[in-house]
């Protein structure tokens, strides 16, 4: 994966009635229908002209965009709001991705956080029709023949792969993570201009250890326990091997496999195929970058350095040890060493703080792990705040509400503006609401969610929430790295999404002391993310587009917003 010959990474779309045949010779030793089978956004048929009297007299004359803006705003639940849009991607993708991006606002959180979880826990129940690949343990030996079974091969160049091993914070989902890859491939759609026919979403099935799926009459996935350790390794070991075998211009994105997988396939592939980890990686990008403009209007406030600010973890998972590596990179710009950048984090999870001389220690936790507390173990949040004084308080626990007013007002005692920021997802698990947070504080609150919060008056002043929405970096990851022909994903392409992220913002989104820019603009500021990974890769070596390198910024600038697909 990752070598290519062309700067042109998004080839035209082959006919639809090619891939029509494509994917029915694919499937036809399948007793079902064609019909059945096939992914409708493979196999609709170009448009035909319809005798008259075959449509309403004035149809030609109503907006199909206003017509489907009408019906999605009439559905009741978030969830009929889902499956309405999944139905109209299949029935027309264009008009999907007009209605996504021109209402972003609006439908971003309908086609992933919040709305996902839900789309997630109830997918076997609600499934309609093919999207994607699925890819069980029972393969193992011929997964390259699924791979085959691709009907768009020659032109796919990004894939979201989940095992469904820790959907967000709702945990094992099994083969019910699937709307996690395809809601995020149509982000980078929307968010990037990836073209629609570049995207694969894949689920992997080795089972479930979720007992309510295991008891499931319609739970469409392997009805067993998880496979082994050993098991797993051998099989994705194959599937990453056949994947760079059928697919070699393919950048790959790990999604929500369980905490310890997620680093150690990280660290197995990351060298020898170009793969990232939205969770750990870009999870930290997108929280680096809120943090520095977060940082700089703290430090306005109290008159400390941003050398000495000081961040608490709750929450030490993939998710939070990720972010906590990332945020490494804000105290090395201000000119501290990794281990002084190092002491400036603590970690929490279950048991309390993280000390070196805990028993047991899971081996991503020890890089954070304190080795400066000598005293009895410390457990109760509040009594850490107290000691260690942080000027951040950051959440990727998936605890709801565990940021009670005692906790928000320790840390508003202590800071003149208290950096919060309760990053879980969806927001049933969200620390801490918004409106609580500006009620406790007095108005000071930094704050920054993982999922959308409405604005809140106060004290005769409209709020804006922050939003650390990882659709503000992995989309312009995704697109920076295929355009600059990336053998590799490195760590200073990922930093510098984030700076991307933190010099984005407008001067009117800099007045109202945002801390990111509005998801509006996220098309430009998707191009900026590009541009800073197109270069870094560069300076990195591990980029493959040579045209690239003697042009201006202007010139690559221009040239990626020239790549960007427009329905």
């Amino acid at each position: 994966m990752g070598n290519t010959n062309s700067l042109s990474s998004f080839p035209n779309l082959k006919s639809k009635s090619a891939m029509s045949k494509s994917l029915a010779n694919a499937n036809a030793t399948s007793a079902e229908s064609e019909q059945q089978q096939r992914p409708a956004r493979f196999a609709v048929a170009a448009p035909v002209k319809l005798a008259h009297g075959l449509l309403p007299p004035r149809y030609s004359k109503v907006s199909p965009l206003d017509r489907a803006l009408l019906q999605l705003r009439s559905k009741t639940s978030m969830l009929e709001k889902y499956v309405f849009m999944m139905q109209l991607k299949d029935q027309d993708e264009d008009l999907f991705y007009k209605v996504t991006m021109g209402n972003t606002t609006e439908v971003i959180p309908v086609l992933y956080t919040p709305t996902v979880g839900d789309a997630c826990l109830n997918f076997s129940h609600i499934y309609r029709r093919p999207d994607g690949l699925f890819i069980s343990i029972d393969d193992k030996g011929k997964i390259g023949s699924i791979l085959r079974s691709w009907p768009r091969r020659e032109e796919a160049r990004i894939s979201v792969v989940t095992d469904g091993s820790r959907i967000l914070g709702l945990g094992d989902l099994g083969v019910n993570g699937m709307p996690i890859s395809i809601g995020k491939l149509s982000l980078y759609v929307a968010g990037a201009g990836i073209r629609p026919s570049s995207t694969m979403p894949i689920c992997l099935d080795l089972g479930t250890n979720n007992d309510k799926f295991l008891a499931d009459p319609l739970y469409l996935g392997r009805q067993t326990k998880r496979v082994s350790d050993k098991e797993m390794e051998e099989f994705m070991d194959e599937f990453m091997t056949e994947m760079s075998v059928h697919f070699p211009k393919l950048l790959v994105q790990f999604e929500d496999f369980s905490t310890d997988n997620a680093f150690k396939y990280l660290a197995r592939f990351r060298n020898q195929y170009p793969v990232f980890n939205d969770d750990i990686q870009g999870t930290g990008a997108v929280v680096l970058g809120g943090f520095i403009n977060a940082a700089k209007l703290s430090s306005a406030a109290s008159g400390k350095p941003l050398s000495q600010h000081r961040i608490l973890f709750f929450g030490a998972g993939s998710a939070g040890v990720g972010v906590a590596q990332q945020l490494m990179s804000f105290f090395k710009l201000q000119g501290l060493t990794e281990d002084q950048a190092r002491e400036c984090i603590w970690t929490v999870d279950s048991q309390g703080l993280i000390t070196a001389d805990r028993k047991n220690l899971p081996e991503h936790k020890k890089f954070f792990a304190r080795k400066d507390h000598t005293g009895p173990p410390v457990k109760d949040l509040e009594e850490i705040i107290n000691l260690v004084k942080p000027t951040a308080l950051l959440g990727l626990s998936t605890q709801h509400g565990a940021f009670t007013e005692q906790i928000v007002k320790a840390m508003a005692a202590i800071n003149p503006r208290p950096i919060i920021f309760p990053l879980s997802n969806p927001l049933t698990m969200c620390e801490l609401d918004f409106q609580d947070a500006v009620k406790w504080t007095d108005g000071k609150v930094l704050f920054s969610s993982g999922s959308p919060y409405k604005n809140v008056e106060y004290g005769g002043t409209v709020l804006e929430p922050g939003q650390g929405n990882n659709m503000f970096v992995f989309p312009g990851i995704g697109l920076g790295s295929l355009l600059a022909q990336a053998t590799s994903v490195t760590d200073s392409m990922i930093e510098a999404s984030a700076i991307a992220v933190s010099e984005s913002l407008t001067p009117d989104e800099k007045a109202h002391e945002l801390m990111y820019p509005r998801i509006t603009r996220i098309r430009e500021i998707s191009a900026q993310v590009a541009l800073k990974v197109i270069r870094t890769a560069q300076a990195a070596g591990v980029d493959q587009a040579k045209p690239l390198r003697t042009m201006t910024d202007a010139q690559v600038l221009s040239f990626i917003q020239q790549k960007m697909w427009t329905p």
